[in-house]
């Protein structure tokens, strides 16, 4: 039941202390995280431990942290315990060299990460109506209030108002519409 369910919603769940929201988060996560490690030390042992470690002190301070996003803040865990293992063993060159590769192919992710979403919200707000469109690039892109929009265009503010929720309504479903077809398109071409 909890496999459906959105980042956001286990994060609720587990603070309130249901196991399997958390079991869901491990199972959605720990495989990556794990993958993400190996990239750095190339021993299944020290990366089964830090994936381990990270969410033993995930579950740990579940009530105490406010998470705003689930996967930077599990991977930038893994990160530190990444740095942790280096600290307290001896450093080669060639783990340090690992470790900056994955940083610089992390901050690249981010950048085409965002560069991908933001080409998919232009094409979903060039499906939306006219007069919809219009006023939420108005809105959103030109960062005119309700009101200014509402007296450019010569229409009420409640119709401002609801055509940004018409336009905010279809832009989250098609997008995540869109993005869970691009994510089973990309992993069903990379295992």
């Amino acid at each position: 039941m909890t496999a459906q369910l959105n980042d956001c919603d286990l994060l609720k769940l587990i603070a309130q202390d249901n196991v399997p929201a958390f079991e869901t988060i491990y199972d959605r996560y720990s495989k990556s995280m794990f993958l993400f490690a190996m990239n750095i030390f190339k021993k299944r042992e020290i990366c089964e431990d830090i994936v381990q470690n990270v969410f033993i002190d995930f579950w740990t301070k579940r009530k105490e942290v406010e998470v705003k996003q689930l996967k930077p803040y599990l991977f930038q865990a893994v990160k530190y315990q990444i740095f942790n293992q280096l600290r307290n063993r001896k450093i080669s060159d060639e783990d340090l060299t690992r470790l900056t590769i994955v940083d610089i192919s992390m901050s690249i992710t981010q950048k085409l990460e965002f560069d991908e979403l933001q080409e998919l919200i232009n094409i979903q707000v060039n499906k939306l109506p006219t007069r919809c469109q219009q006023i939420f690039v108005l809105s959103r892109f030109q960062h005119m209030s309700n009101k200014e929009i509402a007296s450019e265009l010569g229409i009420s503010v409640q119709a401002v108002k609801n055509q940004i929720s018409k336009a905010l309504s279809f832009l989250r479903k098609n997008i995540v519409l869109e993005e869970g077809v691009l994510y089973l398109i990309f992993f069903a071409t990379t295992f």
